[in-house]
């Protein structure tokens, strides 16, 4: 089994696929993700696989829906454990969302309902045992260890009973899933609600962070848009920094810390937020030794 995610790194994307290997050789990538839904385990791109043999791979679902009302579907669950087999992989990833309305089509519904999007589930206790109960399925049936992703959420729910740290520390407490933290998405959650994105960081449950994600996008109508497109922002990389600090000063060892970008996925663009990546890192260890 390849290691834990570590150093800094950038998401597989095919247009990239080479830029990824002379990094690799260089020893500036120790890891990387794939997207599930975007890799047949049984033909697998080459470079992908030129690529696994000397950096750690995560699959990455963004369709399981954990916190859908219906439970995980197995094949979407055999389709993440056929690629940790393929990849050696440590462990899987997921995000904490609901993706669809049902796992089958009902009387009212001719097809299931698809978001096509990563919805924020009501943070109610109703909705936390049903989030417990398919993490728990779904820890079941893969061959590694789950960590679970915020999401970027532009709205509450009326109901919620938790926030989401709350919500989230709630769930590692009761299942020991690991976490996929990802800075954009907390501040672009903080920018929808109107609350400071450092202080909910401190709230997460930071021991449990198995790697970080980073993602560039921008501001429209008051609202913080996680494009994946877009150079990664101060308020990100500050985010980034502010995380950085906060293991350092408590003496653990940071994890993997990752770019994604799903558009304008040019060499140029993604090694500048690499570079961005690398520097927010910096500031927050010079931070804690000043």
């Amino acid at each position: 089994m390849r290691p834990m995610p570590s150093g800094t790194a950038i998401a597989w994307r095919a247009p990239i696929a080479s830029d990824l290997t002379d990094l690799a050789a260089r020893g500036r990538l120790q890891f990387t993700e794939v997207v599930a839904e975007n890799v047949d385990p049984d033909r697998p791109p080459a470079a992908l696989l030129t690529l696994a043999e000397h950096v750690t791979v995560i699959p990455h679902g963004v369709s399981l829906g954990l916190a859908d009302a219906s439970t995980p579907d197995p094949a979407r669950l055999q389709r993440l454990s056929s690629l940790a087999r393929l990849f050696d992989a440590p462990l899987v990833s997921e995000h904490l969302a609901f993706v669809r309305a049902a796992g089958t089509p009902d009387s009212l519904h001719g097809d299931v309902l698809e978001a096509g999007h990563l919805m924020p589930p009501p943070r109610t206790r109703r909705m936390l045992d049903i989030v417990v109960e398919n993490i728990e399925i779904a820890q079941a049936q893969l061959p590694v260890p789950l960590a679970i992703e915020n999401i970027a959420a532009l709205l509450s729910w009326p109901e919620d009973e938790f926030d989401e740290a709350e919500f989230l520390g709630e769930i590692v407490r009761r299942t020991g899933v690991r976490v996929v933290l990802d800075v954009a998405n907390l501040h672009a959650s903080a920018v929808s609600r109107g609350t400071d994105a450092h202080a909910e960081l401190l709230r997460f449950p930071l021991d449990s962070v198995a790697y970080v994600h980073v993602a560039g996008g921008e501001e429209q109508d008051g609202l913080y848009i996680d494009t994946h497109g877009h150079a990664v922002p101060d308020a990100v990389s500050s985010l980034l920094s502010a995380y950085v600090a906060q293991r350092v000063s408590a003496g653990v060892p940071l994890p993997g810390i990752m770019l994604e970008r799903d558009t304008d996925v040019r060499a140029e663009a993604v090694l500048h937020d690499l570079d961005v990546i690398d520097a927010a890192v910096a500031e927050g260890i010079a931070r804690v030794h000043a």
